[in-house]
């Protein structure tokens, strides 16, 4: 399966780099995150990360036209946005909870038999997969 198009769930330090690195590659990338409490931009933390990274040394991004690659959105306004992606990675906070609500979410709007892959380092899969719909599971790594 070609990969031609990734969503980076959680625009962190790792989430961030992750879209960074998927951009390096030429592929177009979405960077999603919540929208923090009383924003006035919705979007801050996922452009926030964009603009840190296209000011940290190392780079993250190889050249910095790479940076026109991620597009940026939130979770409540453009989970749509994953719909048409090949891989989704998933990189939030060490909540198996929240993984588990996000992976729902994720589940239904992501196109069938798109990648779902969590970066945590922490969670075994067996939990991360706990309830979790079929659909889900045999494409989750």
């Amino acid at each position: 399966m070609a990969i031609e198009k990734v969503a980076v769930v959680g625009a962190g330090v790792m989430g961030a780099a992750i879209a960074a690195h998927v951009a390096n590659a030429g592929i177009p990338v979405v960077l999603l995150d919540i929208v923090p409490k009383d924003a006035k931009n919705r979007n801050m933390l996922a452009e926030g990360a964009v603009a840190t990274m296209l000011k940290t040394k190392p780079a993250p991004f190889m050249h910095k036209k790479n940076a026109r690659l991620v597009t940026t959105g939130n979770l409540e306004d453009n989970l749509d946005l994953v719909a048409d992606c090949d891989w989704i990675c998933e990189a939030i906070i060490e909540n198996t909870g929240l993984k588990q609500d996000l992976y729902k979410r994720l589940d239904d709007v992501r196109k069938e038999g798109s990648i779902v892959t969590s970066n945590t380092s922490t969670i075994p899969l067996k939990t991360l997969m706990e309830g979790m719909p079929e659909s889900l599971q045999k494409d989750f790594a």
